[in-house]
């Protein structure tokens, strides 16, 4: 008789989670690249302004991201998003771009235990106005990012997943570093 080893095949999902401008989607971005589907939690908003006829601005953005946690409560994004994750989780492990808040962890947390990770990426805000300002897809004013990142906190509850995260990435330094960081991550995960 032959014995074929066991091959395990728990899927893994990644979330990543940070203020905005700290390199999230870079992240996600090398997550992509090592056979990870890649799942932006923002395109429901995109999905939904475009949808709406409005233009795609910070103001709009945040119009949208409100009514639709009004509607489904603070793990609207996780809620959904869950067919698109358990539809990826089919065949290949899932990285989330953008996870936002602390319902938005526990919900997913619930659902995939062990197979579930948080990355958080950290970047200090004065790194993090720079590049927002400077970025070419939805650029943000010096105010308006420091805006988005009071309401981040204090309306979305994204402190509860960045202090909860499993593994942390500091961006401060060279797009080398952190494709170098995170491929460790990526590699103690999969």
């Amino acid at each position: 008789m032959t014995y074929l080893p066991i091959i395990n095949t728990i899927m893994r999902i990644a979330a990543i989670v940070g203020m905005p401008g700290t390199g999230k989607s870079e992240v996600a971005e090398v997550f992509e690249r090592s056979g990870f589907s890649r799942i932006r939690f923002g395109d429901i908003t995109d999905e939904e302004v475009a949808k709406r006829g409005l233009p795609l601005n910070e103001a709009n953005e945040k119009l949208v991201r409100e009514q639709l946690r009004q509607e489904h409560g603070m793990a609207a994004y996780a809620i959904l998003n869950l067919p698109k994750i358990e539809k990826a989780l089919q065949k290949t492990n899932v990285v989330i771009d953008g996870l936002y808040s602390w319902e938005e962890y526990l919900y997913l947390k619930a659902k995939f235990t062990d197979s579930f990770f948080v990355i958080a990426v950290w970047t200090s805000p004065t790194t993090r106005y720079h590049r927002l300002t400077t970025r070419k897809r939805r650029p943000l004013t010096v105010s308006e990012a420091a805006a988005r990142d009071k309401s981040e906190i204090e309306n979305v509850n994204k402190g509860g997943p960045i202090a909860m995260a499993d593994f942390t990435i500091t961006n401060e330094s060279t797009m080398e570093d952190l494709i170098k960081q995170t491929k460790q991550v990526v590699a103690r995960i999969k």
